[in-house]
């Protein structure tokens, strides 16, 4: 039984993508690399957050999730996650919507545009169980992919 890692979703798999690993022993967080080039304009207000792709999906067990951080380096650099951190349930993997394909979502509060190029580290995945209540009552399935559950 497998039990979580990462997979290369559809359509990247000729594309030379990375599969994430910690850099130590002790580390939590696996590194996620961008699958191609692209730009995050500097931040004005209206500005639609700037989403990364990974062309990556990863797998859990049930009673898990994964979180999408930012590196500890990321604010410096102007990187901030529009979403302060991404929570993926274990059921996002290989919807038909997308396949599970996760990206990061970032605005970018340095003065100038930053360019991301293709195998730039742009965050981290940790992956975490969880726990419910004793009422508990979920029932629903996802059906499709990013925001999917709103």
């Amino acid at each position: 039984m497998r039990n979580r890692g990462f997979e290369i979703v559809k359509g990247y798999e000729d594309k030379d993508i990375h599969i994430p690993v910690r850099k130590t022993k002790h580390s939590a967080g696996y590194d996620v690399e961008a699958a191609e080039d692209i730009v995050i304009p500097k931040y004005y207000p209206g500005i639609k957050p700037t989403l990364i792709p990974t062309g990556l999906k990863a797998y859990c067990r049930e009673d898990e999730c994964f979180l999408l951080l930012n590196r500890s380096s990321g604010p410096k650099k102007g990187f901030v996650l529009a979403n302060s951190v991404g929570l993926v349930d274990s059921d996002y993997y290989g919807n038909p919507d997308n396949d599970g394909h996760f990206y990061f979502a970032y605005f970018n509060c340095s003065d100038h545009d930053i360019n991301v190029k293709k195998g730039d580290v742009i965050g981290q995945v940790v992956f975490q169980k969880f726990l419910v209540t004793d009422d508990d009552s979920a029932v629903g399935e996802r059906l499709g992919g990013f925001g999917s559950t709103d």
